[in-house]
């Protein structure tokens, strides 16, 4: 398939996917679809699509993909800023993640509700739990940990409101979360990053003097390579600096995962482990680096030779996994459907527990936002 083939066709499939979705019936959502289909709720791989699809209308003009981002969002949103099924009271920071689109559909529809929204969400930081070191807890019921998730659940978020809002007043803090993550998670050997990492040092699946997870899952670091370039983009002008130490972040993370890039341009679920029987390429994972990578140079935050990297990422995931049935329907495959650290079937449970073999074991699924969404948004960043 040519590489004109293969983005006709992902337009095709976007097509397919808002043809067949609505914000209460997301076509996209498989955990949803496999738990029974129960009510949709305000989520982040929702937050995640519409990011994509704003970014489509940014860059066609197109008017279907503001209409459907404008009514899905607007299905949450209430005229007094409150959100449908969200409370800041919950402190968890996924819940951030889709408040990012409010900013651009604020600004291209000016209802005033979206701006009231953000203020209702911007107001979980407020309060949220920290560490020690003064990192936010990843939610309220992982008592002291950081995951690498929640660097891009709520630091673009909290940035960009900082910088528009509220007079930059927060925009060190969301930096230092950076820093923090640098030191405390980066493993000095690979250059990768761990997973989880709780300040205790006590949680089953810690290193008892590090505090960190066993492995490098592959979607968690893609979360933070897409934190990284997101934030950068918000950063005000006055944080030249910062932003250069960041961009030095960044590339070096990249520099770490191109040795184990495989040879069709994709990412094992566990990074530097292909040698493990069972270890696979993953497709949401591989995404989100792409994006990062390809984002990256766009922006000028990474060398230009790095783009070839990024696009065959995308092009061999697409290779690899975007595939047609008999009768013409597309579906994306090769999605790790959920990964986590403590929790699971129970409080008490110990499966989650960080090793090569949980990472393998939870479940790979066709058409979930946790892929979609990621190739949708490297997607935007290819036709740019």
């Amino acid at each position: 398939m040519t590489q004109q083939q293969t983005l006709d066709r992902l337009a095709k499939y976007i097509d397919s996917l808002m043809e067949t979705s609505s914000a209460e019936n997301p076509a996209w959502n498989m955990e949803r679809v496999r738990g029974g289909n129960h009510p949709n709720r305000w989520n982040y791989v929702d937050g995640c699509m519409i990011t994509a699809l704003l970014a489509l209308y940014d860059i066609t003009k197109d008017r279907k993909y503001l209409d459907f981002c404008d009514s899905f969002m607007g299905f949450f949103v209430q005229e007094d800023g409150t959100v449908n099924t969200y409370s800041p009271e919950n402190f968890n920071l996924d819940n951030i993640a889709p408040g990012r689109t409010l900013f651009t559909l604020y600004d291209l529809t000016g209802k005033e509700k979206y701006r009231r929204a953000l203020d209702t969400i911007r107001s979980q930081l407020d309060n949220h739990p920290r560490t020690a070191d003064n990192s936010f807890w990843h939610k309220d019921i992982y008592v002291q940990q950081v995951w690498l998730d929640g660097l891009f659940m709520a630091q673009p978020f909290y940035m960009e409101y900082e910088a528009r809002y509220n007079g930059c007043k927060g925009c060190q803090d969301s930096y230092q979360q950076f820093l923090t993550v640098e030191k405390r998670m980066k493993d000095p050997k690979t250059g990768l990053y761990f997973h989880g990492y709780d300040s205790t040092k006590k949680i089953f699946w810690a290193d008892p003097e590090t505090g960190l997870s066993q492995n490098f899952w592959l979607r968690a670091i893609g979360w933070f390579t897409l934190a990284l370039t997101d934030t950068m983009e918000r950063m005000p002008a006055s944080m030249a600096e910062e932003k250069k130490n960041l961009q030095r972040i960044l590339k070096d993370l990249i520099d770490a995962l191109l040795p184990w890039q495989h040879e069709s341009g994709m990412f094992y679920q566990v990074v530097n482990r292909p040698d493990v029987e069972g270890n696979y390429l993953e497709t949401s994972g591989t995404m989100l680096i792409a994006c990062g990578i390809l984002k990256g140079v766009r922006l000028g935050l990474l060398p230009e030779e790095y783009r070839k990297y990024g696009e065959k990422a995308f092009y061999g995931t697409a290779d690899h996994y975007l595939t047609a049935t008999e009768d013409g329907e597309l579906k994306l495959g090769g999605i790790c459907l959920v990964a986590g650290l403590g929790g699971g079937s129970g409080s008490g449970s110990t499966r989650r527990n960080g090793t090569v073999e949980y990472y393998l074991s939870e479940p790979v699924v066709e058409n979930e936002a946790k892929g979609v969404a990621p190739m949708l948004m490297t997607y935007t960043e290819l036709i740019r």
